[in-house]
């Protein structure tokens, strides 16, 4: 069993840094291949690898994390920023400034969009990082919303069947 939550918890990350695979298709899969793993163990192994890979783009965002150079193009004297740069970066700081102006907009959508998925978890996790948003608040509130999800998700298949055949 343990092998099988190490699986899942590498995957979850791995899907969190590079979203190339369904997580939500890999939970349906294991539960249905490996029915004596306990949902909650499911959720939780889940819930930590999401917000663990998440935290990089959450830092990076926020700036704590220096970026490789092809990622960071900057306007030079010689080379300014393109005009589609130039609209991309005032866009950023209105959404910046607005996550500023109005913080618990900001946890809200993270709490809701770590439940539900919308909008994108991706999409939340940066704005949180542009906004500013405690380390602390961030992993608490993905953990709890990407845990309430993911048990979900892994009690399902068992929830329908016995609903189901009765």
């Amino acid at each position: 069993m343990l092998g099988w939550l190490c699986l899942t918890f590498g995957v979850a990350f791995g899907s969190s840094v590079l979203p190339l695979v369904s997580i939500e298709l890999f939970v349906i899969g294991l539960v249905t291949q490996q029915p004596h793993i306990s949902w909650w163990w499911i959720g939780l192994a889940v819930a930590v690898g999401q917000v663990l890979g998440k935290m990089l783009y959450f830092l990076a965002a926020r700036g704590s994390l220096r970026l490789p150079a092809f990622f960071r193009r900057e306007g030079s004297p010689e080379r300014p920023l393109s005009p589609w740069r130039q609209r991309w970066r005032v866009r950023l700081e209105w959404v910046r400034e607005r996550c500023h102006r109005h913080p618990h907009w900001m946890f809200g959508t993270h709490a809701v969009s770590s439940v539900v998925g919308l909008p994108p978890f991706m999409f939340t996790t940066v704005l949180a990082g542009l906004a500013g948003m405690s380390s602390w608040l961030f992993v608490s509130t993905g953990v709890v919303g990407r845990f309430a999800r993911f048990s979900v998700l892994a009690a399902s298949p068992a929830a329908l069947a016995g609903w189901w055949v009765h």
